[in-house]
């Protein structure tokens, strides 16, 4: 998998529900639900609750973030 297949799957989600899990230090894990509000060249950015989260596609790349369509 690289940056620009990334890029463009998270990209056509844009504007729909998403299920994020982040997989922490120490084996801290946390999942969001929300809508990817925006996507850049190395980052996007999912609204959650109100609150714009931004998370980097090299995490996604390497598995530290994993989005879901719901």
């Amino acid at each position: 998998m690289n940056l620009d297949i990334v890029r463009e799957r998270i990209g056509s989600y844009l504007n729909k529900n998403v299920s994020i899990h982040v997989y922490g230090m120490r084996n801290k894990n946390n999942e969001y639900h929300g809508v990817v509000s925006g996507v850049y060249p190395y980052v996007f950015t999912v609204l959650i609750d109100g609150v714009e989260k931004s998370f980097n596609f090299a995490d996604v790349i390497i598995g530290d973030v994993v989005v879901k369509l719901m």
